[in-house]
Parts: structure tokens; C-alpha cells; sequence
């Protein structure tokens, strides 16, 4: 006869009350951590916008080291252009954006100018891009001021920002990587897989045929055809009817030196 006995209730009851301790006592160490994450982030942003007052105008006027201090925002989950409006128009007691609190309007009133800006080219070239634009293009003709007043000192992360600020808006704006190239897309359509692969062909070649799609991506004719012709309806290719086969490049990849 084993003389091996049960485990009782109160072994039972010994084992919830050692798991009660051990959930409390996880809860208390995650409630610490967080208290202690939240004054550590405090205080990063109060190093941060002792640091943005001290530094002010070269941040408005020097357009990579306003690129390196938003991404140092970023970093702390600060966004520099959360809740922007417009400063003191109409009686508006909005305090705006983080910019706008920190370094007054005129940081705030620059991405406002650029978008501006942005949108103007953007509209004034779709007819020659279809509606996609390089961004290092993009800040080239604004900072020369090409067919919209003067020019201004930007960056392509001023660019980048200035074309996210435009979101709420829904203005149909968005930033596209085609290949190893950043392009602002100003027409509310998505480029299908087979569009964004001729477009990256076109960008490392220069220009493509549809022989040549059919040679290197094995594509049939008909596919070929039927990508270059979307792509020539949205202006998206230009067509080169001079060589025995028609060739097709994108102005959006051309050299900033051939605009």
C-alpha cells in the first residue's frame, strides 16, 4: 500500500497566493518602469526645447541642421508639425504647432511657403511628368525659384516634411520610391507593380523598348504594350518615335542639367 499522500487544498490555496504576489509585484515593477521612462522623456524634451530656443535661427536658416534637430524629435516622439495652423489669423487662440510654440511662426510659416510651393510645381509640371516628380528635382526648382518667385534654402527632408504636412488635407500628395529614387506622386493613383517595375528599368537604363521588357522580364508583347500605353496615357513616358523601335523614357528621370 503507497504511502505516497495527496496534495492538499492548501497547497492548492498557497499556489494563488503565490501567483497574486508575483502579478502584483510585476505590476508594481511595469508601473515603475513606465513612471521612470515619463520622467526621463520630461526631461529629454525640456533638454530639447532649451536646446531649439538657444539654437533658433540656425535652425530656421540652416536647412541640415534643421533636418538632424527634426530628427531628434522624432527620436523622442516629438512631431514639429503636429497641429499646425496658421499663428494669429481670425482671432484664432490655437496655440499650433511645436515649432510655432518653441521657435515662433516663421519655422511654422516655412513648411506652410514650401507646401505652397510644392504644390504649385507640381501643378505647373504635371503636364511633363504626369504627376511625378523626383524630390531632389522638386528642391532643385524651388530653391532656384523657377516659375513660382524666389528661391529658397531647402533640404530634401524640408521637401519630404513639407509633403507630409499636406496629409490632413487630403490632397491626394504622397511620396513614392521608384527604384532607389524618392518621387512626390501629386495625382491620387496608386502605380500598379508592372508601371513601378518599367519606371525603375527606365531610371537605370534610361529608357526602355518593349523588345526590351520582353527580353529581360520575359513579358509578352501584349503585357508590354499594355504597361507603356498606361504609362503613356498618365504622362508618365514620353514616346521617342525617331529610332526603328519606339523607345520610352520618363521625364522624371531625367538629369536636373536636362530640365
Amino acid at each position: 500500500m503507497s504511502s505516497r499522500r495527496g496534495v492538499g487544498l492548501s497547497a492548492f490555496q498557497n499556489r494563488s497566493a503565490l501567483s497574486t504576489q508575483y502579478a502584483s509585484h510585476g505590476a508594481s515593477l511595469r508601473s515603475n518602469h513606465a513612471s521612470s521612462l515619463q520622467n526621463q522623456l520630461s526631461v529629454f524634451q525640456s533638454l530639447l526645447h532649451n536646446f531649439a530656443l538657444q539654437h533658433g535661427d540656425t535652425i530656421k536658416s540652416d536647412p541640415t541642421f534643421r533636418a538632424e534637430f527634426a530628427r531628434m524629435c522624432n527620436a523622442i516622439g516629438v512631431d514639429p508639425l503636429a497641429g499646425s495652423n496658421v499663428k494669429g489669423k481670425s482671432g484664432s487662440k490655437g496655440k499650433g504647432s511645436w515649432w510655432t510654440q518653441t521657435l515662433g511662426g516663421d519655422v511654422n510659416d516655412f513648411y506652410f511657403e514650401l507646401a505652397v510651393r510644392i504644390v504649385e510645381l507640381c501643378r505647373a509640371t504635371r503636364g511633363e511628368n504626369g504627376g511625378l516628380i523626383a524630390v531632389e528635382e522638386c528642391r532643385e526648382r524651388v530653391g532656384k525659384g523657377k516659375g513660382i518667385g524666389g528661391g529658397m534654402d531647402i533640404s530634401d527632408d524640408d521637401v519630404l516634411r513639407a509633403v507630409r504636412s499636406l496629409d490632413p488635407l487630403g490632397s491626394g500628395f504622397s511620396v513614392v520610391t521608384v527604384g532607389s529614387r524618392q518621387m512626390i506622386r501629386s495625382i491620387p493613383k496608386e502605380l500598379n507593380p508592372d508601371q513601378s517595375t518599367v519606371l525603375e528599368a527606365i531610371q537605370v537604363l534610361g529608357y526602355v523598348t518593349c523588345s526590351m521588357l520582353e527580353d529581360n522580364l520575359g513579358w509578352s508583347n501584349a503585357r508590354s504594350e499594355t504597361v507603356i500605353q498606361d504609362l503613356l496615357a498618365d504622362s508618365l513616358v514620353w514616346v521617342d518615335a525617331q529610332a526603328p523601335e519606339k523607345g520610352y523614357w520618363s521625364p522624371a528621370s531625367m538629369g536636373l542639367d536636362d530640365l
